[in-house]
């Protein structure tokens, strides 16, 4: 429920508060005094397009606040915990726009994307205009008043019939590929058998690739470490080498270690350093004799090398990489090869959820026929009282020919205005003022089932008077009764039957325009419906009947509490 409406500096609106209440808001005023533009505002904090036009002239930006009750409002909540928003019962949102139409979104005093300020808007609030009557029209309106009012029933149906429908879409597009490899069957099956073969005639092993380039280095560089090795054997092994001079200084020192025992240990660390070199001079004499570093070893290593690496580039980025290929080639080709029992099966398959489908979007059709009905019923009802007693309204079902996501069914409003004529398309026989009384009578029958907490009607009772006045007055007043209304009139028959009455008027205020709010008490409420039904007559007949608007509406606002 809508609480309070805050306006800064938007249009003719300097500032401007307005505060609500539970059940028929009404709004009125002389024309031109700014109604639509409070709408227009409330419209822009809900997510409505803002611009730089907004903003009143000679000031930086506007900005709109509205504050709502949410306390029996779960589907507004859930999405503010998903934002990670907190709050209570209660919910700010606020717009701001400046001069170049540049605009924040805050909702509790968090900045958001104006998409989820759009999306809680459109969960709290249903603005109802001249051109909202245009939604009766939409392709799928009269689906989606059906489905609405057919509440848990059709919703179940349609639950189970779109579960089935995504059942559908993937077993028709298994069999599709599946269809779609047969035609291919021969050309794959040798493409998997070629990539098999080629990877396996490389046999492949992890960590070969490592080996392989360690040896490869060592093959391109043979010359020059048998170069060196040549050398460091020939200074370990030369009659003058290294060992020759270390055997002699280690005789030299064994023989001073006989009179002075603290060499011993020089002595035995020359002895093993001798030792340790003789066995280098051992194991390079072991590598020359053995290594024979030719070009054929060499050409052999490279060669594998190049078959990994081309391996590896085209089937992955490792050898583990080319291994997994070469498994799931296999697989394919296994596949591939059981082509036909898969179509096979697949075709089962869907037969089998095709059937299903069916039967759960005749089921679906039942339950909508049943709903649309009884929803066309109502909304007769109401448009006999609406200044056409000899309306006729209808839902039209054509059977699909195939499964759509929201059933079987598509379905159009059909309208007859007159006694003997024939129903024909809602948007080809309905003119603008019959749409208005025809969508105020839909909004009746399914005010019970409306999603939102708020609506609100914007001048939809242009062009009508009389008898049709008091009924649409009377329509809008008992959908007040399940939800708060706000209404903007030219009527007095409507501004009647109000729970909270609100006046806007233009004022010259320091040589400028300025549109303002004010609540209107029990006097002031007579003194307006007399101005809207006498003008400035402020005739005692004048008064009288004012009052007598007020206290009938006051009778029949009553009558449905009973």
């Amino acid at each position: 429920m809508l609480q309070a409406l805050t306006v800064h500096n938007f249009a003719l609106i300097e500032d401007a508060s307005a505060s609500f209440i539970p059940g028929f808001n009404v709004f009125t005023g002389e024309t031109g005094a700014g109604k639509s533009i409070l709408i227009d505002a409330f419209g822009i904090v809900l997510g409505a397009r803002a611009s730089g036009e907004f903003v009143r002239s000679g000031t930086d930006g506007l900005w709109v606040q509205a504050i709502f009750d949410i306390s029996r409002l779960p589907k507004v909540k859930a999405v503010l915990a998903e934002q990670g928003i907190e709050g209570d019962d209660e919910l700010f949102l606020k717009r701001m726009v400046n001069a170049q139409g540049k605009s924040k979104a805050l909702i509790n005093g968090v900045q958001v994307p104006l998409a989820i300020l759009k999306q809680i808007g459109g969960l709290l609030v249903d603005i109802h205009g001249q051109h909202e009557n245009q939604a009766l029209l939409k392709l799928d309106a009269a689906r989606t008043f059906t489905d609405m009012f057919g509440g848990e029933v059709v919703a179940k149906a349609l639950a189970s019939y779109q579960e089935l429908y995504a059942q559908y879409l993937v077993a028709k597009k298994h069999l599709e590929e599946l269809q779609g490899q047969s035609e291919q069957q021969d050309l794959l099956l040798d493409r998997y058998a070629w990539v098999i073969q080629e990877i396996e005639d490389a046999s492949l092993k992890v960590g070969e690739e490592e080996t392989l380039a360690e040896e490869a280095k060592i093959l391109a560089n043979g010359e020059k470490i048998i170069s060196s090795i040549s050398r460091t054997y020939g200074a370990l092994d030369a009659d003058r080498g290294i060992l020759s001079m270390l055997a002699q200084a280690k005789d030299e020192l064994r023989y001073a270690a006989r009179y002075d025992k603290r060499l011993e240990q020089h002595y035995e660390n020359l002895d093993s350093a001798w030792i340790t070199l003789d066995d280098v001079r051992t194991e390079l004499a072991d590598y020359l004799a053995s290594n024979e570093f030719n070009a054929n070893r060499q050409e052999e290593v490279q060669n594998r090398l190049d078959t990994i690496y081309r391996l590896q580039k085209k089937y992955g980025g490792t050898t583990e990489d080319v291994l997994d290929y070469l498994e799931e080639a296999r697989l394919k080709y296994k596949d591939l090869k059981n082509v036909a029992e898969a179509i096979a099966r697949a075709e089962k398959n869907l037969a089998s959820v095709t059937m299903a489908l069916k039967k759960a979007g005749e089921a679906l059709t039942n339950a909508r026929k049943a709903s649309a009905e009884k929803l066309a019923q109502g909304i007769t009802e109401h448009i006999r009282d609406l200044a056409m007693p000899d309306g006729k309204f209808s839902i039209n079902f054509v059977k699909a020919d195939k499964f759509l996501p929201t059933g079987m069914d598509v379905m159009n409003f059909m309208f007859s205005a007159n006694l003997g004529e024939p129903m024909g398309l809602l948007e080809k026989v309905a003119s603008g003022g019959e749409l208005s009384r025809i969508a105020l009578a839909t909004k009746t029958v399914l005010m019970d089932t409306q999603p939102v907490s708020v609506m609100v009607f914007d001048e939809i009772d242009t062009g009508v008077g009389g008898v049709t006045a008091q009924k649409m007055a009377e329509k809008i007043a008992k959908i007040s009764t399940v939800g708060q209304v706000l209404c903007i009139t030219h009527l007095p028959q409507i501004a009647a039957f109000n729970d909270n009455h609100i006046f806007i008027e233009k004022k010259n205020v320091g040589g400028r325009t300025q549109t303002s709010l004010s609540v209107l008490d029990e006097a002031a409420k007579i003194n307006e419906i007399m101005r809207m039904t006498a003008g400035e007559s402020k005739s005692k007949a004048a008064r009288e009947n004012a009052s007598e608007l007020i206290n009938k509406a006051i009778t029949v606002k009553a009558s449905f509490k009973r």
